[in-house]
């Protein structure tokens, strides 16, 4: 790591929590005129994942913030009229099409690159390319079937194929129709405006370091090159000409910078009241919400049922800008069922239940059901408020 220069001002980790959660989205009035794509353009990805409990993750995101919008009309504005992609960033992810011309870098390293396991017969390439030109947009089964018959891994050659050209530009995932990637070609997705490799890699990276750095609003090193999975030798090439500014955060241990627009103004307003998808870029870096929230977070989706601790498909309850709670949520009919409910306090009662409330309504569930509670002490408060 680089020298880094005094910080510009010392915030409390108070202060810092609530930049945070202005940036993401959840202090303030929401941006209701921008919808789905402001909530998309102000995060500057949004994170995929093929779990579904209430919602898939993409959905849960612009949720989280908007309130409920309806699923449909979150799908159309990720999707309709070229407005984003999908692509490698902190995962894979939704990206505001504006930001194609950022991940030039990525595409040119995968380009030269050795390619991966998967062997890809002569000719395979440039027939799915040419397939897509005159048939696409096609999903990968539509362009000769994703695998060969074995493990999941076990992809065809045609999967194979348009998924090393959607790594190296060529061909672009404009929508998911059924979980599946829809491919077309990048010169006619995405618009012409923005179709190019012109910058070199520091420019991207030095572009992506400041936008993760507004998305963040205050952040470490490894807190803003994980926002877009770059390196840490990456993010200190070009962070002092991101336009970020280097500042100390009370009781954090290492060097931190903030976006200067978010230390303009002290962050004011209503607090969002909502439960969170483990993708949410508010916590999906685990050391950072311990940091922020003091609130440790994991996944336990792939962790052996027997080992897990919250549950399958946790979701942390955000009242008052603290994480004061998580529950495992499923859905039996029009039932949302609280398979296991941690609450911080008895303070955590009344959010929780507003939460499971409003989530259950946005499902289409007119009743919820709680089954276990951490703090048996406050079942029956729950069940009250619920009711």
């Amino acid at each position: 790591m680089t020298s880094v220069p005094p910080p510009s001002v010392t915030l409390s980790a108070d202060e810092a929590r609530r930049i945070a959660l202005r940036a993401q989205g959840f202090l303030g009035a929401p941006d209701r005129r921008g919808g789905v794509r402001g909530v998309l353009r102000a995060l500057g990805a949004v994170q995929l994942d093929t779990i579904s409990v209430l919602a898939r993750s993409h959905e849960l995101i612009p949720y989280a913030r908007l309130g409920a919008v309806g699923r449909r009309t979150v799908e159309d504005a990720y999707w309709t009229e070229g407005h984003s992609f999908e692509y490698w960033s902190h995962a894979a992810c939704i990206l505001p099409v504006e930001e194609w011309p950022h991940f030039a870098f990525r595409r040119r390293a995968y380009r030269a690159r050795p390619h991966w396991h998967h062997d890809l017969p002569d000719g395979a390439y440039d027939a799915v390319v040419r397939q897509l030109r005159e048939e696409g947009p096609l999903t990968a089964t539509e362009l000769g079937g994703a695998k060969n018959g074995g493990e999941w891994w076990d992809w065809s050659a045609s999967k194979v194929a348009v998924e090393r050209a959607l790594m190296y530009g060529e061909v672009v995932c404009v929508e998911r129709r059924g979980w599946k990637r829809v491919y077309d070609l990048a010169e006619r997705a995405v618009p012409g405006a923005v179709l190019h490799d012109e910058l070199d890699d520091t420019e991207c990276l030095r572009r992506l370091v400041g936008l993760a750095g507004q998305a963040l609003g205050v952040g470490t090193r490894a807190d803003i090159a994980d926002y877009h999975r770059i390196k840490g030798e990456q993010f200190d090439a070009v962070v002092a000409d991101s336009g970020l500014v280097p500042v100390a955060v009370e009781g954090w241990a290492k060097p931190a910078w903030a976006d200067p627009a978010a230390l303009s103004s002290v962050p004011r307003g209503r607090h969002r009241t909502t439960l969170l998808s483990p993708f949410d870029s508010l916590i999906w870096e685990r050391a950072r919400t311990e940091r922020i929230f003091g609130f440790t977070h994991r996944l336990e989706a792939y962790v052996p049922k027997q080992k897990r601790v919250h549950g399958y498909f946790t979701m942390p309850l955000l009242a008052g800008g603290r994480l004061v709670g998580r529950v495992d949520p499923a859905r039996e009919g029009t039932t949302l069922v609280a398979r296991q409910l941690s609450l911080a306090g008895p303070k955590a009662v009344a959010p929780m239940a507003q939460a499971l409330r409003e989530a259950a309504s946005w499902v289409g569930c007119d009743t919820v059901r709680v089954e276990r509670v951490d703090r048996p002490e406050l079942a029956a408060d729950l069940v009250r408020a619920l009711g």
